[in-house]
């Protein structure tokens, strides 16, 4: 019996001793606890952001006295493109049921007997008198409804010396390009519209490359962008976009209006950054970075290229409606205006009316162009800079002088860019689909 006892107790200390050694290599157990998940709390405008209302109060922001003046503006242009076609049909008629045209053509061939020389004494007579012709509607539309809107700032002779400078580079641009026309229809005869299409194109191109250098300046002075944190912005944005810049540039475009603008300009090596100093005094920074953003999109995107190919398609086809209408009426009546073939300088009148009358048809086909290529730019702005608030509140002041809420059809036939609804709603849609996202939540609240 004293044996049992004394195994029972020997068993009871060691495996005493083998509890106290596990429980000192385990050390202490912590007690259960329930899992409690932690989530941030959205703040208020961001949990229940509507997409709709916020475009809907961006546009409410415009008042309805401010919005009848911009869409009157806007709208007064659809009136004023047909009245422009109008006026150079009867400038043309002018020219040529007086053979007016004729003897302009007849005083060149009289100062010299070659005609490679003729087109350049004709074209300068011609835009003389047809620049004359068309400046009461000139003056009303650059100067006397500019200022009706409130959109210049200029007294009548600053308006009339950058019109004679604009006038000067008009001259000289198309005496060249009309020259070289004239030149491929001697040679070419009835493909010249073929051949004139690449003609055209070329000059776009070389107009592109030296513009933003030789003629940019003469009308607005060009100065580096002092050294600051949005310089350094831009230029971030510039290299980490692979865009060939290495300043920044702002113009004084205030002298002449209150809009804002900024482009990306130049081809071959003249790429320039610019902006004007109204986008810097009337914007705030993130503003000037969205603004900067869908300027830089053209550029990465090769917007410059595209441009020139889908504008070259359309100078193609409307070369060739000149050049059937141009044979049609010349049979007809070329007898009375004293015009013999297409390679005549004295029938350039018929050419720039039959052209205009394109030109007018063609509207749709020209704006799609131009505006595909602004959504394009707007969508790689809000990607790059993601300011899409910023973006909303810029596209209100360009509605100053553009119709923010146009009809689906209208925006189609009429605006070369997106309507501002059409260019908020991307914002806001873009928005929605960022709205986890740290920046865009730290970012401001969008109005609902």
């Amino acid at each position: 019996m004293a044996k049992a006892v004394w195994r029972f107790v020997a068993l009871f200390v060691c495996v005493l001793a083998f509890t106290t050694s596990a429980q000192a290599q385990q050390g202490p157990m912590a007690a259960p606890t329930a899992h409690v998940q932690v989530g941030q709390l959205l703040p208020p405008g961001v949990e229940n952001f509507n997409q709709q209302k916020a475009v809907n109060a961006y546009l409410a922001r415009v008042s309805p006295k401010d919005k009848a003046r911009s869409d009157a503006y806007f709208e007064g242009g659809y009136v004023l493109s047909v009245v422009d076609t109008v006026y150079t049909l009867v400038v043309a008629a002018l020219l040529l049921w007086f053979r007016a045209s004729a003897a302009m053509r007849n005083y060149a061939a009289s100062t010299t007997r070659w005609c490679f020389l003729q087109v350049p004494i004709y074209v300068v007579q011609y835009m003389v008198v047809t620049t004359v012709a068309g400046l009461p509607l000139a003056i009303y539309e650059g100067f006397v409804r500019e200022h009706a809107y409130g959109l210049s700032n200029q007294t009548f002779l600053q308006w009339a010396a950058e019109f004679g400078i604009n006038f000067g580079v008009g001259l000289i641009s198309f005496t060249i390009l009309l020259t070289l026309l004239y030149a491929v229809a001697r040679v070419a005869k009835r493909s010249w519209w073929l051949w004139g299409t690449g003609v055209t194109v070329v000059f776009m191109a070389a107009m592109i490359m030296i513009g933003p250098v030789y003629i940019a300046p003469l009308t607005n002075h060009y100065t580096p962008l002092p050294e600051s944190g949005l310089k350094s912005s831009i230029l971030s944005l510039a290299r980490a976009n692979d865009i060939p810049a290495d300043n920044v540039y702002t113009f004084d475009a205030s002298k002449q209006s209150k809009r804002i603008s900024a482009n990306v300009s130049g081809l071959l090596g003249t790429t320039r950054i610019s902006l004007n100093d109204n986008l810097l005094n009337r914007c705030t920074p993130s503003e000037v970075m969205a603004v900067m953003g869908h300027e830089m999109g053209h550029y990465v995107i090769g917007h410059v290229t595209v441009l020139l190919i889908m504008l070259g398609l359309l100078a193609m086809v409307g070369f060739a409606f000149v050049n059937w209408g141009f044979r049609w009426l010349t049979n007809i009546f070329g007898g009375n205006w004293d015009v013999r073939a297409i390679d005549d300088p004295a029938g350039l009148p018929l050419v720039m009316a039959l052209f205009s009358v394109f030109m007018l048809l063609a509207t749709p086909a020209y704006n799609t162009i131009i505006r595909t290529q602004e959504i394009q730019a707007d969508m790689f702005g809000l990607n790059a800079v993601r300011q899409p608030d910023a973006f909303a509140t810029v596209t209100l002041k360009l509605g100053e002088y553009r119709k923010l809420d146009p009809s689906p059809l209208e925006e189609f036939v009429f605006f070369d860019h997106p309507s501002g609804r059409t260019r908020i709603t991307e914002a806001m849609r873009w928005k929605a689909e960022h709205m986890g996202d740290p920046d865009v939540l730290s970012g401001p609240l969008s109005p609902q």
